[in-house]
């Protein structure tokens, strides 16, 4: 199959919560041979009142997650992972938790999204583009294999993605 699924997978987003946190460390595991997220850093954002962890479910199978990032006082919101199963690569997964993060950032009151990508990693580069974000910075040796982050950000139209607004 070439291109884009038609139609995005069919999963539930939902909070991350305490007894996932064995099945977010397995996909971390799974999905970055680098840079992956400690278990007390998961743990944390599980609990964190400034901080969204959202899981993809396939029935009971935890296939994907987002973490989105706010500061107190900042309308700018930090997706500083999405993370996707092996097994659902190339699936429009990305994309769902991609409109997920976007959509709890706006119900958290932000306005924008900011994000860094590897810059080897096409696919990402790819997903945000077409979402609509632009690179504003580079930054040399972020990661820690010393690969160069691009930084990303989109504003985030009140309403966007949600369906009609009601009058």
């Amino acid at each position: 199959m070439s291109g884009p699924p038609s139609h995005p997978p069919a999963v539930a987003i939902r909070p991350a919560i305490r007894a996932d946190l064995d099945a977010l460390m397995a996909l971390e595991a799974a999905a970055f041979a680098t840079d992956r997220a400690e278990r007390r850093a998961i743990r944390h954002a599980i609990a964190s009142a400034s901080i969204s962890l959202l899981v993809a479910l396939d029935d009971a199978v935890l296939v994907g997650a987002a973490t989105i990032e706010r500061r107190r006082g900042s309308r700018r919101a930090r997706l500083s992972s999405i993370a996707v199963a092996p097994s659902r690569a190339g699936t429009g997964l990305g994309r769902v938790l991609l409109a997920a993060a976007e959509a709890e950032a706006r119900a958290r009151g932000c306005d924008a999204l900011r994000l860094e990508v590897r810059e080897d990693n096409g696919a990402g580069i790819r997903l945000y583009e077409r979402s609509g974000y632009r690179r504003f910075e580079t930054v040399p040796d972020y990661y820690e294999d010393g690969t160069t982050a691009w930084r990303y950000e989109k504003p985030l139209a009140a309403g966007e993605g949600s369906g009609p607004v009601p009058s």
